[in-house]
């Protein structure tokens, strides 16, 4: 056979696959379902204070809704991303180009989120992201079809690195995850002290999943700073915490956490967590409202829910109303409409979906009781103040959004 004869075959063949694959994926849109995938950490470190928790928060907000929206039955599915960007990035392709996915939801682990948005940027889809806390989501890598819904590193370090340099705690060290979440937690929380009037002295970076902190430990300890900042999260957060106290770090220095989850802390135990001070965007126990999520969520779970659990169930709550009100799963038409609509439920109060896809909220100082003040496993945190959402995140002309810089 010639090459331009083979070439025309290849070209025949391709074009009849995409023609199948589009005609699939129609076929599934006009199905009746709404099909919700929920990709999170199943297996791993973060696997308590998301995983399996942030499948059963999407189920009870489509319960919420009464299991249909616009006429179409809510399928919700789940996957385990490990972790790994290349997992996760395959899983969406699958879901979006195969099984007709129409809303991606969680995203735990900065990394993997910063991979799947690429593909949901690509392929225009929505991207409800809780678990994951990179500022960049929403700055130089953001999407026009993604919103971050619970936290980022911005405000859970600004609130934070102000309290503490209000109460005259400086100068700063920090011990840093080396991944885009760690990377960004030290950057926005160090701005945060400098802009306070604090100092920054200096940071060590450990690999993910790090068991033995022992070396960095020790140059925290010796770099005379009175501050050591933990940047980073799950497992990562627990050993650093419970090996500073064998080293007796806090004798000399001040242990500051620049995110806590909920899960960390019975894991972890009071009598090494107590007193730490962060910031957080939910407590079960805040509200008679968070109460009553909570307490359903429990029966379902064995567990309170974390700030990025419920955070997916809010989310997920917000995006079905917009879909009943535009009676579309149109990506664009549906992000219109969750933006211009106030953000109102257990977790949030005029809540508003910038164009950068942050969502803003107030943010809470909390701090970890100690083991005498603690009435309950779950009785963890006391709340010390409210951070409102304009004080808390980034402001929109800061952020470096692209799309937001040529929209303007």
């Amino acid at each position: 056979m010639s090459k331009t004869k083979n070439s025309s075959v290849h070209f025949l063949v391709a074009l009849v696959a995409a023609h199948l694959s589009f005609a699939a994926t129609a076929a599934r849109a006009e199905d009746g379902v709404l099909r919700v995938g929920i990709i999170t950490d199943m297996s791993g470190q973060y696997a308590d204070g998301n995983g399996p928790g942030s499948v059963i928060a999407a189920q009870m907000a489509a319960e919420e809704i009464g299991g249909t929206v616009a006429g179409r039955k809510i399928e919700i599915i789940s996957a385990d991303h490990q972790n790994k960007p290349d997992v996760a990035t395959g899983i969406v392709r699958n879901w979006i180009d195969t099984k007709g996915v129409d809303v991606i939801a969680e995203g735990v682990n900065s990394a993997v989120a910063l991979a799947i948005q690429t593909v949901t940027r690509e392929r225009k889809k929505l991207f409800l992201i809780s678990g994951s806390g990179s500022s960049d989501l929403t700055g130089k890598q953001c999407s026009p079809t993604s919103v971050q819904w619970t936290y980022d590193t911005y405000a859970s370090s600004n609130a934070t690195a102000k309290a503490v340099v209000a109460r005259g705690g400086t100068p700063w060290f920090f011990l840093t995850a080396d991944y885009a979440f760690g990377q960004a937690l030290e950057r926005d929380a160090s701005k945060a002290v400098t802009t306070a009037g604090g100092k920054v002295l200096g940071a060590v970076r450990h690999p993910f999943d790090t068991a033995d902190f022992s070396s960095f430990l020790l140059q925290a300890q010796s770099s005379g700073a009175k501050i050591l900042a933990l940047a980073n999260a799950g497992s990562d957060f627990r050993n650093a915490v419970s090996q500073a106290d064998e080293f007796n770090i806090r004798a000399g220095m001040q242990l500051v956490a620049l995110q806590v989850t909920l899960t960390d802390v019975p894991a972890l135990g009071l009598a090494h967590a107590h007193d730490l001070l962060f910031t957080d965007s939910f407590y079960w126990d805040r509200t008679p409202e968070t109460r009553a999520f909570a307490q359903e969520f429990f029966k379902r779970h064995g567990a309170m829910p974390t700030a990025y659990q419920a955070g997916v169930n809010s989310a997920l709550r917000h995006y079905f109303k917009a879909v009943a009100a535009t009676n579309s799963t149109d990506s664009e038409a549906v992000i219109a409409q969750m933006r211009k609509t106030p953000v109102n439920d257990f977790f949030a109060q005029n809540g508003v979906v910038r164009e950068d896809g942050r969502m803003v909220h107030d943010m809470y100082l909390m701090r970890i009781k100690k083991p005498e003040e603690s009435k309950s496993k779950w009785d963890l945190y006391e709340y010390l103040a409210t951070v409102p959402g304009d004080q808390a995140f980034r402001p929109l002309d800061e952020g470096g959004c692209p799309y937001i810089a040529k929209a303007h």
